[in-house]
């Protein structure tokens, strides 16, 4: 019974919440216990957490109460887990679940006002996990056609925008402001769909002013330096873009500083709703340039409360 008790609470902090009345739940869960490492965990867990289990089927936001207080909900805990399981935890057979599909459903599940909280969660291994697991979806004709914002199917006559909060693991020393910024995406009156990045250092207030990074949102399917598949690109060209109408308080484009200006482009892959993750690459204007990446992988996360558009 101890055992049994040990494998429920284990299960509740680190797979996905278990409805107890369903038998088949091992076929839909990638990870399973070690029944002799139960014990070991629950003492090493037990030094951190303290665990509130899943007892009702109304019981739907189960959560860990930490020793500072702070509340970590486990629909949060499931993602990071699912990305970075612990020893004591061993895959089910791969073949019987689309890891790609499984992590936009764990997604799914966090509610929008929660879902920025996986910038704290997810380090830089882990966003770069993301972008792998990602490229699974293509492999499922229904998933792939799922995308993080349907902004990018907008019919309406208004002019909607988007606002997203982005952490990256750094980029080069002149811009290192890259590893927390944010970014707006928004359709111009000329039918074309445009974002920019805006810079979260002390020196943002500068850098956004001078030189505003613009970028256009273009279909790709392929990733060119890699030829992995992707469902999107943010081409930043010189920046000289023909935009008529700007979001209020935006400034006018300019010509990009280097190296936004050496052909910078971000492949972007949807993990889940409001969620994607990119790739930069620095591709280069010269013909024979070999593309470098320009940064690690980008976590994207929509920031609900201030999108007007939801």
């Amino acid at each position: 019974m101890a055992a049994a008790a040990a494998a429920t609470h284990i299960c509740n902090a680190y797979c996905p919440p278990i409805n107890t009345r369903s038998y088949h739940y091992l076929h839909t869960l990638p990870l399973a216990i070690k029944p002799k490492a139960a014990a070991a965990t629950v003492s090493r867990l037990g030094k951190n957490f303290s665990i509130r289990a899943v007892d009702s089927p109304s019981d739907e936001r189960p959560y860990e109460i930490l020793p500072t207080g702070k509340i970590a909900y486990l629909d949060e805990l499931d993602v990071v887990t699912f990305l970075d399981p612990p020893k004591d935890l061993i895959p089910l057979d791969p073949a019987s679940y689309s890891p790609a599909a499984y992590l936009w459903k764990k997604i799914e599940e966090i509610p929008q006002e929660r879902r920025h909280r996986l910038l704290r969660l997810l380090n830089p291994r882990l966003i770069s996990k993301a972008w792998q697991i990602a490229g699974a979806r293509y492999a499922d004709p229904t998933l792939a056609k799922r995308i993080a914002s349907n902004l990018l199917h907008w019919k309406g006559e208004e002019m909607p925008i988007e606002l997203y909060n982005c952490k990256s693991s750094g980029g080069p020393l002149p811009i290192a402001w890259i590893n927390f910024f944010k970014k707006a995406i928004f359709y111009c009156n000329n039918g074309n769909l445009y974002g920019r990045f805006i810079g979260g250092s002390v020196l943002a207030p500068i850098s956004n002013t001078l030189s505003p990074l613009y970028f256009m949102v273009t279909q790709r399917k392929e990733v060119m330096p890699t030829e992995q598949p992707c469902d999107l690109a943010y081409e930043f060209g010189d920046g000289h873009f023909d935009l008529h109408t700007c979001p209020k308080g935006f400034p006018r484009p300019v010509k990009h500083p280097y190296p936004f200006n050496d052909q910078v482009v971000i492949y972007i892959r949807h993990i889940g709703p409001g969620v994607s993750v990119g790739q930069a690459w620095q591709e280069g204007k010269k013909l024979q340039q070999v593309p470098k990446k320009f940064c690690g992988e980008i976590l994207m996360v929509k920031d609900y409360a201030q999108s007007p558009h939801k």
